[in-house]
């Protein structure tokens, strides 16, 4: 895929704020201080286009991003971080749900877990609420850099066994190497209906 341009439309909560749904979207759901923005910065080769902050859990909106014009990536608010209020934990759920099971330009979500981490509640009801809405879903572990090759499939096991999905759902991503990013576009791009860009992204 190259990318372009890359260009942030509106943050919303609610459907009468969303933008128009002309174009298929592809959106990212993951827990808070998964990597979500990281990942999304990588694969378009924008450095800040996705803000990253120190303090997981702050992401409580629904961001829209223009893709060369002809596609959407929604960036999702992170869950599970303990020091969100609890008001803004209970509004998570329907908002997520809200989305995805109204949203017609969606075309598949890319569901992050952390290789260091084993898939708590939330990321399971987030499987389930996918396959509830018959979604096309791409797994994806992040933050593949911070484990060793020697202990990676003794967590990606763990990931396995929690998700009940296969090892070749999964795709590795690292922010730092950038390992998956290529298999991450042919994936997006596949869910998206267009055509595999063979040149790949340029620098």
């Amino acid at each position: 895929m190259i990318v372009r341009s890359a260009e942030f439309v509106k943050s919303a909560t609610r459907p009468d704020n969303y933008p128009p749904a002309e174009m298929p979207e592809v959106a990212f759901a993951g827990r808070s201080n998964v990597g979500k923005s990281s990942l999304i910065n990588v694969l378009v080769n924008r450095r800040g286009l996705v803000r990253t902050s120190s303090t997981p859990g702050r992401t409580q909106l629904l961001n829209f991003f223009d893709i060369n014009g002809t596609f959407s990536l929604v960036d999702l608010p992170g869950y599970g971080f303990a020091k969100v209020p609890l008001a803004v934990k209970k509004q998570w759920g329907p908002m997520i749900r809200t989305y995805l099971g109204g949203r017609p330009s969606l075309k598949a979500v890319v569901h992050l877990v952390d290789l260091r981490r084993v898939p708590n509640e939330e990321d399971l009801q987030l499987l389930d609420w996918l396959e509830e809405y018959e979604i096309p879903t791409i797994p994806v572990i992040t933050k593949a850099d911070k484990v060793p090759r020697s202990r990676r499939e003794r967590q990606i096991k763990g990931i396995l066994e929690a998700t009940g999905l296969p090892r070749d759902a999964f795709t590795l991503f690292s922010a730092i190497t950038r390992e998956g990013r290529d298999e991450i576009w042919q994936r997006i791009e596949a869910a998206l209906g267009l055509q595999a860009d063979n040149e790949g992204q340029r620098d």
